[in-house]
């Protein structure tokens, strides 16, 4: 099966597995989404990230949770406490080795200002 035409999530996992600067782009970029609103999103790309690197299971043991009940927790209805959210980020930066933070971006001015 070529890479077009095989599922979603085996070309992630390849992705994920070919070094950690993609890695670290997408746990980046699952963060960036929900900081931006769009928490749909940064569930969807976050369960991707974890499916494609530690698993569930792993993390599960590590949070000493239920790894059903964090795959419910980031799928399209689940809806997580900040509290799990934060221990599950905080727990794939240290997998990661990088920490993560918020910056302030420039303001965009309009023309008009």
């Amino acid at each position: 099966m070529n890479r077009l035409t095989r599922p979603f999530s085996e070309s992630v996992k390849e992705d994920l597995d070919s070094g950690p600067e993609f890695r670290r782009a997408l746990l980046a970029e699952a963060i960036n989404s929900m900081v931006e609103g769009d928490v749909e999103t940064g569930k969807i790309v976050l369960r991707e990230y974890i499916n494609g690197t530690i698993g569930f299971i792993a993390l599960g043991t590590a949070l000493n949770k239920s790894p059903k009940s964090l795959m419910r927790m980031l799928s399209r209805q689940g809806n997580p406490q900040v509290r799990n959210l934060f221990e599950i980020i905080v727990h794939l930066q240290k997998v990661e080795g990088i920490p993560l933070r918020l910056e302030l971006a420039p303001i965009e001015r309009s023309v008009a200002d």
